[in-house]
């Protein structure tokens, strides 16, 4: 009774004392000036613009000139025209989730589109736009989680709390790979967000990547590339609070984005249209600022509470893994897996290459005898690979170099150690004993 009491008296609250609305005085591209109200307006308020056909339309304030608040909407512009009635809402975003939002797949103002039905509504309210746990406040990484992926759960090793970045090009695997984890991960709820995505994606994602299993304990968030801006950048917001939603229930929370350029492409949009200057590649500076607020919200939680493991793709641009958005990226989280298309081109999968591959937290996580083992392989494939040009052609003499007379003794068996099958499961144990079994006398 008394959650109840407090959940009214939080909606009372939120009831205006007045309604307050503007005009609208220019539209220009994806831009809506309001002027009347722009006193009462601060960047990130919403309103709602009385379009034709009584169809209402919520904008958000991206900035000001002129005296007038410029507005983005979060749907198309037709019908909004000169005097078009602009109502000032007062509520700040929020969600209120509940468990019964699991196997559910939802857009970015938290509605359903999977077409089961209306979702209920939790007691407790989660704002889009969060603050991370204070970093003194927090638990410490701790425990790994097990991905389900051989060569990430033996070489890549993620801890609970951790964040890892997944780095590639379009068409290496980087949607399999997050299928596979989602789907054998022992993680007690996956939350994906798939920003930008190609609509006809979504659902192949969801029934072939995801399945039936992996689904029941995930919540999806989508919003696809034809979108607006604003709703490619809330759906990433939204990915964040279901996760901490969860988190806060003691769970072990796997969090996956696919991907941060798009959310990054999304928040340039907003910034161009708001009169931002372009800097790196076109993207403004509120890109860069945005990046650490949204990723610093995954992590480990405050003590008691549960924490949030994640992976977030970076679809670099042109192969190029030190352009904008992936260095910063790349400067923020916790290590990455670089899948390669050279890697993906000879067919094996996943494409992982290891060596340009880190993980920051794994060797507190792992024993000395793991951290050995791992050691010793990444040893053999690095001997491997300054001389592989060299083995192709035929150039390698052997007996010239004993250590690479050994790595090449062992490839085969490495190599055959990362390939895995998308419907293939690997556990954490399983990989370190194959890894053993394949270095079985290797230090003679």
């Amino acid at each position: 009774m008394p959650d109840a009491l407090n959940v009214l008296l939080a909606n009372i609250k939120q009831i205006p004392d007045c309604n307050l609305y503007g005009r609208v005085t220019a539209v220009q591209g994806m831009l809506v000036e309001v002027g009347g109200v722009q006193r009462r307006l601060s960047v990130g308020d919403r309103c709602s613009i009385a379009a034709r056909g009584d169809r209402k339309l919520t904008c958000e304030v991206v900035g000001f000139r002129d005296g007038r608040a410029l507005l983005m909407p979060f749907g198309a512009l037709e019908g909004v025209g000169l005097g078009c009635k602009a109502d000032v809402i007062d509520a700040a975003p929020v969600v209120r989730p509940t468990t019964a939002w699991l196997g559910r797949v939802i857009n970015a103002m938290g509605e359903p589109i999977d077409g089961k039905g209306p979702l209920p509504d939790g007691d407790v309210i989660y704002p889009l736009k969060n603050n991370p746990p204070p970093a003194h406040a927090r638990q410490r990484v701790s425990g790994k989680v097990d991905l389900g992926v051989r060569a990430i759960n033996t070489f890549l090793s993620c801890c609970r709390g951790q964040r890892m970045g997944i780095f590639a090009g379009s068409g290496v695997g980087k949607s399999v790979l997050l299928g596979m984890i989602a789907r054998y991960t022992a993680a007690d709820v996956s939350v994906i967000g798939l920003i930008g995505e190609r609509g006809r994606e979504v659902q192949e994602f969801i029934t072939d990547e995801l399945g039936e299993e992996g689904l029941a304990r995930s919540v999806v968030v989508v919003a696809t590339s034809d979108e607006s801006p604003l709703m490619r950048r809330q759906a990433a917001y939204m990915t964040l609070s279901m996760a901490e939603y969860f988190r806060d229930l003691g769970s072990n929370v796997l969090c996956m984005m696919d991907s941060v350029t798009r959310f990054a492409m999304a928040q340039r949009e907003i910034g161009l249209s708001a009169g931002e200057p372009p800097t790196s590649k076109g993207y403004t500076p509120t890109v860069f600022s945005e990046l650490p607020k949204l990723l610093e919200r995954a992590g480990p939680g405050l003590h008691g509470q549960g924490n949030i493991t994640g992976l977030f793709t970076v679809l670099v641009d042109g192969d190029d893994h030190n352009e904008p958005i992936a260095d910063a990226v790349r400067g923020i989280l916790d290590g990455h897996i670089v899948l390669e298309r050279s890697i993906a081109e000879r067919g094996r999968y996943p494409a992982i290459n290891l060596l340009r591959s880190l993980s920051r937290a794994m060797p507190g996580c792992n024993n000395d005898d793991e951290n050995t083992l791992v050691g010793r392989a990444r040893e053999l494939l690095s001997a491997y690979e300054d001389m592989a040009e060299m083995i192709r052609l035929g150039a390698y003499r052997p007996g010239s170099d004993p250590k690479t007379d050994e790595a090449i003794r062992y490839y085969p068996a490495l190599d055959g150690f990362l390939k895995q099958s998308r419907h293939e499961q690997a556990s954490l144990a399983d990989g370190y004993a194959q890894l053993a079994a394949i270095l079985q006398g290797s230090a003679a």
